[in-house]
């Protein structure tokens, strides 16, 4: 499992994130292509190399022509639902989006489907959140952590005005996330990337455990005392850091959250399974129960690490109709796996492909379903010709 860990020593903005990508190994052709599945148009994404303190970092810039756009929630979520971008993408972008409109909803006393977005409903931010959520897909980073986030300090001007450091809708998506001022009268961290950060952050602290595959440096505008990048540092999760050889099971602590539910509306769950993953559930199901009174009910169940078990609990309680929930610790047992790239006869692009071992003995191949559903949508293939093109690669990889 690849695993991101973004070191906000100098802040965060959706450009940084973008940078840091595209440094780290995702190339611009493959941003670029997916960005023109929004059907927008009307910008150019540019990236250079660029020296901050001696270090070298990747500066992205999105050139728009248009005047800054006030843009509802209900705009940008029709522009991405209508995309064709792959289906997590669309999922986070919006998760994102909506991040940002509750924030802004609080701050000025209304709700998100009232809020005009200024600065963030402009075609360049939609490009750096949408582009982020295509680079950590594409990446195959599936657990994001973090640094405390240096904000900076000073006054900004903004749509709204001149504002204190930090924004204010940084600071309201930020609650809840370790945060200092420090002594650099910059807006450093923006309600953009702050938004980005806690829509994929499991935990924010010092560098967790892990092979580090590759280091990317995302670089902002300012000339600081201090290196302007954000620093991405991609790796394997440490117990994983190879499915070859593994003679043994992966084991780690875990918890399992249940709860019997009876009286709730059924359209209600797809909504509740997304907030669930999306805070970061390993494991969402429903089992069908028959309970007091013979009602027909479901117990939901839930498989979270220990650390994400408050907000887990939050979400239940705040999005379904029980008042209570049981919780008891479990042991997850997984084979050892790698992902691997392929490329095929379907064309350039490449799918991720997770091959699990044990010791020397192949156990599964399986290619990642959105990767192929993408693609078989793209040249109207049928999905289980792709899929079965995906594993004959996979196998054949592995036999090099």
């Amino acid at each position: 499992m690849y695993i991101g860990y973004f070191d906000c020593f100098a802040g965060i903005s959706g450009d940084m994130v973008l940078g840091a990508l595209i440094d780290a190994g995702l190339p611009l052709d493959t941003l670029k292509d997916d960005l023109r599945l929004l059907g927008i148009d009307g910008y150019e994404i540019k990236a250079e190399t660029v020296l901050k303190h001696g270090v070298s970092g990747t500066k992205v810039t999105v050139v728009t022509g248009e005047e800054k756009a006030h843009r509802h929630l209900a705009d940008i979520e029709d522009i991405i639902l209508k995309s064709r971008l792959p289906e997590p993408v669309k999922e986070k972008s919006i998760a994102i989006f909506r991040r940002l409109a509750g924030a802004e909803a609080r701050i000025h006393g209304t709700t998100p489907d009232k809020i005009h977005f200024h600065e963030v409903g402009a075609v360049d931010a939609i490009v750096d959140i949408v582009g982020a959520a295509c680079g950590l897909w594409r990446l195959g980073i599936e657990e994001v952590y973090a640094s405390p986030v240096r904000t900076g300090t000073g006054l900004v001007q903004c749509a709204h005005g001149v504002l204190p450091v930090p924004a204010p809708a940084t600071l309201e998506l930020l609650q809840g996330v370790p945060v200092y001022g420090g002594d650099i009268a910059k807006e450093l961290a923006t309600p953009t990337g702050a938004a980005i950060l806690t829509a994929y952050c499991r935990g924010y602290g010092s560098l967790p455990p892990m092979e580090i595959c590759r280091v990317g440096y995302g670089a902002g505008g300012w000339e600081l005392a201090i290196p302007n990048l954000l620093r991405l540092v991609i790796g394997v999760k440490a117990g994983q850091t190879t499915a070859r050889g593994e003679d043994r099971l992966l084991k780690e602590p875990a918890l399992m959250l249940e709860v019997n539910i009876d009286d709730m509306n059924p359209e209600i769950y797809d909504h509740l399974f997304r907030l669930l993953y999306e805070h970061g559930a390993m494991d969402v199901s429903l089992v069908p129960l028959q309970v007091k009174k013979n009602r027909p009910a479901v117990m939901l169940k839930v498989l979270c690490a220990p650390e994400r078990l408050q907000l887990m609990q939050q979400v239940v309680l705040r999005e379904t109709t029980s008042i209570g929930l049981r919780v008891y610790p479990v042991e997850k047992y997984m084979l050892p796996y790698e992902t691997i790239p392929v490329t095929g006869a379907w064309g350039p692009e490449t799918v991720r492909v997770k091959v699990a071992r044990l010791g020397e003995e192949v156990y599964n191949i399986a290619p990642e379903y959105e990767d192929c559903r993408f693609i078989a949508a793209k040249y109207a293939r049928p999905l289980k010709e792709i899929y079965d093109l995906a594993r004959q690669a996979g196998a054949e990889a592995l036999s090099k």
